[in-house]
């Protein structure tokens, strides 16, 4: 009882130190709290952008003089023709340019009436995205166009352009419309993450190597209080911020929703109070055992410069570990749910996917979490035995 005591005690101190340094507090929280919204704008404000530009569809040419025929066809399928600056190659390098440029030679009519294959060229550049975005709908129209030519050809010699397709391939997506927008917002998991690492390592500095910089560690082992017991209270404080950052990083995606300004995004993410009390099943288990680490990292420091140093091996790794899942195209798998960050951002995917997950799937991160936070806390109190008898 009095070792539970102890421990509160020493949490209710930590938990005010950290409450007490507001400057750094209040950019962990704004940051926690603004960083959503401000994502989801951003991304809806790319989508939409690239929405009204497929809306527009306007096609930038050179040489479209000598080609009447295109000219019309382009017409009649509602675009717009625009010629492209003289010096449009530049522009597309230097991402200037926002659309691909099509180049008509001067023979293309004369190649068409002699029953050639006239070649047109489609400029863009694969570093330019906008570019590169519109490639696809510009060559879509053009195999229009030449699909008409072949269907007028054929029916002038009374063929029927139906001989040429002895097939038809309908294409049928599987993805739901919440996959379809997690391509767009998986980013989210990732930031959740790294807000809630980056919540835990001021304070798990601050209470270990910043206490030993200080020298108020060594009078506080002094006290006739076990090291398990003041490291437990030191770790619920740190837990307890990372936690509160957790909580706030999920909420801030509700009201973050009404900034969306793409109305297809509006549509395909849906985020809400379930969303987040999922993610935070598999959060707070993540922030506990992130913060143990922190505080497991900094005890072996001796200034708080230094612990902020070797935390930056857990900042990478967790900033690392979830691009597995880029990186392997085979999908999930079973080992996923045991590595720390990559679990947690496997599930959260899964949440933004509309998917969700079993009691089975969230157990196995949970008991890695546990074990981490043990580990953690033995050796945490370990070094802080040897810390009071070198005292």
């Amino acid at each position: 009882m009095n070792s539970w005591r102890a421990a509160f005690a020493v949490f209710t101190k930590e938990l005010l130190d950290a409450l007490r340094d507001r400057r750094t507090l209040l950019v962990v929280l704004a940051s926690s709290v603004f960083m959503g919204p401000l994502l989801l704008l951003a991304l809806s404000g790319l989508i939409a952008s690239l929405e009204a530009k497929a809306e527009q569809r306007e096609l930038l040419v050179v040489g479209m003089a000598q080609a009447p025929t295109l000219q019309n066809y382009v017409a009649r399928q509602t675009w717009s023709v625009r010629a492209a600056p003289p010096d449009y190659e530049r522009l597309l390098r230097d991402s200037k340019l926002g659309d691909p440029v099509l180049v008509v030679p001067a023979d293309f009519e004369a190649a068409l009436l002699r029953g050639d294959s006239p070649q047109l060229e489609l400029v863009s550049d694969s570093a330019n995205k906008q570019s590169q975005s519109g490639v696809h709908r510009v060559a879509e129209l053009l195999r229009g166009f030449g699909q008409e030519r072949v269907g007028l050809s054929l029916a002038f010699r009374g063929v029927s352009a139906e001989l040429l397709a002895p097939m038809k391939v309908q294409e049928v997506d599987l993805a739901s419309n919440q996959t379809r927008a997690a391509q767009f917002t998986g980013m989210l998991a990732f930031f959740v993450l790294m807000a809630v690492v980056s919540g835990a390592l001021n304070a798990a500095l601050d209470s270990t190597a910043g206490e030993r910089e200080r020298g108020s560690l060594e009078p506080l082992l002094m006290n006739p209080v076990s090291a398990m017991a003041l490291v437990v209270g030191k770790w619920c404080a740190v837990a307890a911020v990372s936690m509160l950052i957790a909580v706030l990083s999920c909420l801030s995606f509700l009201p973050g929703q009404w900034l969306l300004r793409s109305n297809t995004l509006q549509a395909m993410f849906q985020f809400g109070l379930r969303e987040v009390a999922l993610f935070l099943v598999v959060l707070l288990p993540f922030a506990a055992a992130a913060s143990a680490v922190l505080m497991a990292v900094a005890i072996r420091c001796k200034s708080f410069k230094e612990a902020q140093a070797n935390s930056t091996v857990v900042l990478l790794s967790v900033s690392l570990l979830p691009l597995v899942s880029v990186f392997n195209q085979s999908g999930e798998e079973a080992w996923h749910l045991w590595v720390p960050a990559l679990a947690q951002n496997t599930l959260m995917m899964r949440v933004l996917k509309g998917e969700g997950f079993n009691l089975t799937q969230v157990l196995v991160p949970l008991f890695v979490c546990l074990l981490l936070t043990l580990v953690s806390l033995f050796f945490v109190a370990s070094r802080l035995r040897g810390a009071a008898v070198k005292s």
